[in-house]
C-alpha cells in the first residue's frame, strides 16, 4: 500500500526568538484575495488615526528658574547634562533623565545671560549683558567622590576658572558665544567678532568686514571644518569667517534680519538660518546667491533652529508660541508642539540621542518634548516593534490618499496661532493678486515674476 502523507518542517511555524511572532503561511495568489488593496487602505487610514490618538508629545520640565530662559547647550558626550540660562544671570545645569539640578550658578552674571556653550570636558563657558566672559567648572564635589547623589548645596557661591573682561574695551555687549571643536579656543559675538584663547585673557584676533556696522546675534563654528566661521547680525548680513586668515570670507545681504543659525551635522556646507520674517532659510555656503530650501509655517519671528543629530530634522521655536519639528527639504506642514501656558521661545535644541527636544521659553520654563510624538516610552516588546513598523510604512505606502493625508496633516493650534495663520495667508493672497495685475497693466516685458528663493538675499559683499 502507498501512502502519501504531507510533512512540514516545525522550525518553519515556531519563532526563531523568544518573544517573536508565530510565522503565518499565507497564500499570495492576488486571485485568492480580490479585496486586499481596500484591506489594506483601511489598515493605513487607521494607522494614521492611532498616530494622531497616541500623539501625546509633552513629557515634562525642568524647573528652576524664575525668570525667562535664553539660552539652552546640550553637553557633548552625554545623553543627560544639558545647560540653561537665564535673564536673571542664573545657570543652571540639568540632569535629564532624573529631572533634577547637577550644579546651580545663581548670579553668574550681572543681568541676562546671553550665551552658553560647553568647552572641553566639564568646563562650561557663558556671556552676558555685563560683558564678561566666564568659564566654569561643573564638577561638583560629589563628582570627584564618585557618588552620583549630586545635591546643588555646593554649586552655592561658586567662583569661575577664569573671567575674560576683553568685552570691555570694545564699549560692547557680547551677544552670543561657541567654542572650538577640538582646540582650547572660542569665540565671542558683539560689534566685532573676536577669538580668545582659554590661557589668555586677551583675544588673539579680531575678525571684522570693512563695511561692517553689525551687533552680531549669533555665532557658530562649522562642524566639521572648524576653522570657519558663520555670523548673523543686527545689520540683516550672514557672513562666514575664517580663523585662519582672521578675515571675513564671504558676507551678503538679506532682505529681513536673521535671529540663529546652525550648522548641519551630516552636510557640512548646509547651513540653517531663522529668520524674522517667520520664514527658515537653509543655504549651501558654495553658493550663497539663493536658498536651497525655505520653510514656511511660523506666524511670528523665528527666534531659534537646531539639527537633529542624525541631520533629518530639525527644530525650530519662534514669538508665536509653537515649536515646530520639520524634515529636511520639505518645506511645509511641520510637525506643531504647544502648551496653554507656554510663552515666545527664546532657545530650542535636540538631545544627544536625537529622541528628545527642549525649549527655553520666557515664561522661565524648560520643557522636554518627544522628538516623535507618538512614540512610546519604556520597553517595547518584539511584537510592539513588528507593528509599529508595520504600521509606519502602511503610512507611508498611502501617503497620497487623500482621506489618509488629510488625518496625518490634521493639527490642532492654539486660537491666536490659528487666526494669525489665517491673517498672513489673507495679507500674502492679496499681496499675490496684486503683482499678477500690476504685471497684467504694464507693458510687455516691463514687468517679470521674480521667483520667491530669489528675493531672499539682496546683495553680497566681498
Amino acid at each position: 500500500m502507498k501512502i502519501k502523507v504531507l510533512q512540514h518542517s516545525p522550525s518553519d511555524h515556531l519563532p526563531n526568538r523568544r518573544g517573536d511572532p508565530v510565522p503565518r503561511s499565507r497564500n499570495l495568489d492576488p486571485n485568492v484575495h480580490p479585496f486586499a488593496r481596500h484591506r489594506e487602505r483601511m489598515r493605513a487610514l487607521n494607522a494614521a488615526k492611532m498616530e494622531r490618538m497616541f500623539s501625546k508629545p509633552f513629557v515634562g520640565s525642568l524647573d528652576g528658574h524664575i525668570d525667562a530662559v535664553e539660552v539652552l547647550a546640550r553637553k557633548p558626550q552625554s545623553l543627560s547634562a544639558v545647560a540653561s540660562a537665564s535673564w536673571d544671570g542664573e545657570i543652571i545645569v540639568h540632569d535629564i533623565p532624573l529631572r533634577r539640578h547637577l550644579l546651580r550658578l545663581p548670579g553668574a552674571h550681572k543681568g541676562k545671560v546671553s550665551g552658553l556653550c560647553w568647552a572641553e570636558g566639564d568646563r562650561l563657558l557663558s556671556c552676558g549683558v555685563d560683558r564678561n566672559v566666564k568659564l566654569w567648572d561643573t564638577r561638583t564635589l560629589s563628582d570627584a567622590d564618585g557618588d552620583m547623589d549630586i545635591d546643588a548645596g555646593p554649586s552655592e557661591g561658586r567662583k569661575p576658572l577664569g573671567v575674560f573682561p576683553g568685552a570691555k574695551t570694545t564699549g560692547s555687549i557680547s551677544g552670543s558665544i561657541d567654542h572650538h571643536r577640538t582646540d582650547p579656543l572660542f569665540a565671542t559675538a558683539s560689534s566685532i567678532v573676536q577669538v580668545w584663547d582659554e590661557t589668555k585673557s586677551v583675544p588673539i584676533s579680531n575678525l571684522t568686514h570693512t563695511t561692517s556696522t553689525e551687533t552680531v546675534s549669533a555665532i557658530r563654528f562649522n562642524v566639521s571644518e572648524s576653522s570657519i566661521l558663520a555670523s548673523v547680525g543686527s545689520d540683516r548680513t550672514f557672513t562666514l569667517y575664517d580663523i585662519r586668515t582672521g578675515k571675513a570670507e564671504r558676507r551678503v545681504i538679506m532682505r529681513f534680519r536673521a535671529n540663529a543659525l546652525s550648522w548641519s551635522p551630516t552636510f557640512p556646507t548646509s547651513v540653517l538660518l531663522a529668520s524674522e520674517d517667520h520664514n527658515l532659510y537653509t543655504f549651501d555656503i558654495r553658493s550663497l546667491s539663493t536658498p536651497t530650501q525655505i520653510y514656511k509655517a511660523h506666524v511670528a519671528a523665528v527666534m531659534s533652529c537646531d539639527w537633529s543629530p542624525t541631520g533629518t530634522e530639525f527644530v525650530s521655536g519662534g514669538w508665536d508660541r509653537t515649536v515646530r519639528i520639520w524634515k529636511e527639504s520639505i518645506g511645509r506642514a511641520p510637525e506643531v508642539y504647544h502648551t496653554k501656558r507656554m510663552q515666545r521661545l527664546t532657545s530650542t535644541i535636540y538631545t544627544a540621542d536625537a529622541r528628545f527636544i527642549l525649549s527655553g521659553s520666557d515664561d522661565g520654563n524648560v520643557r522636554i518634548w518627544k522628538a516623535r510624538a507618538s512614540e512610546k516610552l519604556g520597553i517595547i516588546t518584539t511584537r510592539e516593534k513588528a507593528a509599529m513598523e508595520y504600521r509606519d510604512s502602511l503610512r507611508a505606502r498611502w501617503a497620497m490618499d487623500s482621506e489618509v493625508a488629510k488625518v496625518a496633516r490634521s493639527r490642532r493650534l492654539p486660537k491666536p496661532v490659528y487666526k494669525a495663520s489665517h491673517l498672513k495667508h489673507t495679507m500674502l493672497e492679496a499681496q499675490r493678486v496684486k503683482e499678477e495685475r500690476r504685471r497684467k497693466h504694464s507693458r510687455a516685458g516691463q514687468s517679470k515674476p521674480k521667483a520667491e528663493k530669489k528675493k531672499v538675499v539682496l546683495a553680497e559683499q566681498s
